[in-house]
């Protein structure tokens, strides 16, 4: 064989070719592969930075996040809630926004007195929030770094404001106690007038740094003020011992004379019954005797009355004869006593006798 038939001759395959099914398969299994991992890169660069926002198609917005978007750098109105979302890679960026309460920390803020003292808060946290409902607004007029604004820079501003507008005594001590209601508030005022959605909820201020000759000064202050409080405190509580024990006393005093004025007003009531008792026996007395001295008054009268009835000649002449016939002994004899036996004279004579005697007794009587 020549070699211009050996040039012709066809050279055989290094290697036999694959049958026609086998080659679709393993390009079915391949593409498959390859599509799943591009859905689990997708998927983990969507949650592992922000800048792969821009190329993942499936990310996920966070509980208590909002996702905000953008195309093209023109931020969209459209705001998901959290969970799994679909966007366009490349075109459009996601960044997710905290819709519930925050805190923010601002640290090192130096600031000057009105005495021209240089004092420096350390951290100053303020509780915030951004409302759902104005994430738009708010992010289309300050950005998704809005807090820098109206947060760190507004707090900046409002310390030195306060601060230059007091002395080092009254940041310090007089009116620490206000400073956190102070910068609430005018955060507060503006950001209701400026960006309406940011809400402050609190400030919390800490104790600011001072120069530490200045701080010793303070220290001394206060142990001194201290001391005085206690000195204070010690004499209160002497005036109250001393009031409690006055109180005591009144107290016991007029218990003392409560009952010596219950005693008198018992003894003055005895005195009274005892007195009206008296005049009631008194009373009685009396009107004993005089019931006594009236029967005796009537007996006599009477007796008077009935002996002015008797004292008649007859009964004169009764009587003297009844005294001479009870008189045992009779004298006979031609001298005998100048005696009148004349019994007519003697009745006279009696009857006279018995007419004064009755006179008089009607004298003594009226």
């Amino acid at each position: 064989m020549d070699q211009s038939q050996r040039q012709q001759q066809p050279r055989p395959p290094p290697f036999p070719p694959p049958s026609q099914s086998g080659g679709d398969s393993s390009s079915g299994l391949l593409t498959l592969f390859v599509g799943l991992i591009f859905i689990f890169a997708m998927l983990v660069l969507s949650s592992t930075s922000t800048a792969s926002n821009s190329i993942s198609l499936v990310h996920q917005v966070p509980e208590g996040h909002v996702g905000a978007y953008w195309r093209g750098g023109a931020l969209l109105k459209a705001i998901s809630d959290p969970g799994f979302h679909f966007k366009m890679p490349l075109l459009t960026q996601y960044e997710p926004v905290q819709v519930t309460i925050q805190t923010d920390q601002v640290r090192d803020i130096p600031c000057g007195t009105k005495g021209g003292v240089m004092i420096t808060f350390e951290k100053i946290e303020v509780v915030n929030r951004l409302r759902k409902d104005h994430v738009y607004d708010t992010l289309m007029n300050y950005g998704v770094h809005y807090d820098n604004t109206w947060i760190y820079d507004k707090i900046h501003h409002e310390i030195n404001q306060f601060c230059s507008s007091h002395s080092l005594q009254e940041v310090y001590i007089d009116v620490f106690d206000q400073i956190d209601e102070k910068m609430k508030d005018a955060l507060q005022v503006d950001c209701t007038r400026y960006a309406p959605g940011i809400e402050i909820i609190s400030v919390r201020v800490t104790k600011p740094t001072i120069p530490e000759s200045i701080r010793r000064n303070f220290e001394q202050m206060e142990e001194e003020r201290t001391k005085v409080l206690i000195a204070v405190e010690r004499q209160k509580v002497v005036e109250k011992e001393s009031e409690t024990k006055k109180k005591l006393a009144i107290s016991e005093a007029e218990k003392n004379a409560g009952v010596s004025k219950i005693l008198m007003d018992q003894k003055l009531m005895e005195k009274e019954s005892a007195k009206k008792q008296d005049e009631i026996e008194n009373q009685m007395y009396l009107a004993r005797e005089k019931g006594l001295a009236d029967a005796d008054f009537y007996r006599v009268t009477k007796e008077a009355e009935a002996n002015k009835l008797k004292l008649t000649p007859q009964f004169l002449e009764l009587r003297f004869i009844e005294a001479i016939a009870n008189n045992t002994k009779i004298f006979f004899g031609e001298k005998l006593p100048n005696m009148i036996l004349d019994q007519r004279l003697l009745g006279n004579y009696i009857q006279g006798v018995a007419g004064g005697l009755s006179r008089e007794r009607d004298a003594d009587v009226s």
